[in-house]
């Protein structure tokens, strides 16, 4: 069954839906069995060391935009209409939010795209500070947190109405995105066989880059077919957490691809962990890790939100298309992350390592 069959027999919205649960299905699966996580990479990185997390971050940002730059290159998809490209960007909410949300995710000892794969092999430390980052999320866009989100954001926008394309900036070929996500991939390599990280790991870190181009393709090409606008997106989980929350608690809220993506995640980490037998209920060890994963979690919900997207959302997705915005909420993501790590669980100077107590 082609695309175009399918809308006419269940709907856009329906069909939207689908694709994101088809995308999150395959992020899940994958992101459960490379263990891919963002905080990890940076605790790693602020203490010196290049290890597996490193390696698994390394190669799912860089066939990330492998994929994607190759599919833009054979007309599968074009970035410059992605919704992330098409509005104007904020360099001051990607700065402020992105250190904020690194904060968050080194608290919560995991960003929000982690805790949702750990929520679905049972760890219910992660079901709490997921609802937690969803309500928060849902309170920044549209709630008591909306105008302070909207005031910081305001502060400092890209010009022309548009996101920055980094690539357009630089001068770049189109296929200079593809060389560049050519070297990481090098690099990914090289630290991967360095850490003798086994051939499954290294082919499922790969296996969340392209769950990010898979939903690229998949919103582009219905977005061409479609009668209504149809936003060409990808994986993220800031905005489609609280949008999936209204879901349930809304009888007015429609299908959409954002919809269908985070009960997939869930969905195929589930599957995964039952696979290899990895799913095991826990909770919270301690009231101190009680409250600092809670914390991390409000923390992440607004500093996503404020910067635009999560660690995947701006991290890989946006960062797969060049987005500049993007780009800069992910270093900043990395620099609030390792100075956290170094005040907090390095050296407790501000007294909210819970490891010695």
């Amino acid at each position: 069954m082609d695309m175009l069959t399918l809308v006419e027999n269940i709907g856009e919205g329906p069909t939207a839906a689908l694709f994101g649960l088809i995308t999150g299905i395959v992020f899940g699966i994958a992101a459960q069995r490379s263990r891919f996580c963002l905080r990890a990479a940076t605790i790693e990185f602020a203490r010196g060391r290049f290890g597996p997390p490193m390696s698994v971050w390394l190669l799912t940002f860089a066939t990330a935009l492998v994929w994607v730059q190759s599919a833009q290159l054979l007309g599968f998809v074009r970035t410059e209409d992605a919704r992330m490209m098409a509005v104007p960007g904020s360099w001051s909410g990607a700065i402020i939010g992105g250190l904020i949300f690194g904060v968050g995710m080194v608290l919560a000892r995991g960003c929000s795209g982690r805790l949702l794969v750990l929520a679905a092999t049972g760890n219910l430390r992660s079901v709490v500070s997921g609802l937690i980052f969803a309500v928060v999320a849902q309170m920044s866009l549209q709630g008591w947190l909306a105008s302070t989100r909207d005031d910081l954001a305001a502060l400092w926008i890209t010009p022309d109405g548009r996101n920055m394309d980094l690539l357009a900036t630089l001068g770049l070929p189109q296929a200079g995105g593809l060389v560049i996500g050519l070297g990481f991939t090098a690099f990914g390599l090289y630290i991967a066989f360095k850490n003798r990280l086994g051939l499954s790991r290294i082919i499922f870190a790969s296996g969340v880059g392209f769950a990010v181009a898979l939903g690229w393709v998949l919103t582009f090409g219905l977005s061409q077919i479609a009668f209504d606008p149809i936003q060409i997106e990808s994986a993220t989980f800031t905005g489609p957490s609280a949008r999936t929350l209204m879901f349930f608690l809304d009888r007015n809220a429609v299908l959409e691809f954002d919809i269908g993506l985070v009960p997939g995640v869930f969905l195929g980490s589930f599957i995964a962990a039952i696979a290899t037998r990895e799913f095991k209920m826990q909770g919270f060890t301690d009231a101190c890790n009680m409250r600092r994963s809670m914390t991390g979690a409000a923390m992440m919900g607004f500093g996503g939100m404020l910067a635009g997207g999560c660690a995947i959302g701006a991290g890989v997705t946006g960062g797969s298309i060049f987005a500049g915005t993007a780009w800069a909420a992910l270093f900043f993501m990395w620099v609030g992350a390792v100075i956290t790590d170094y005040l907090i669980d390095q050296k407790d100077l501000v007294g909210m390592s819970c490891e010695t107590r």
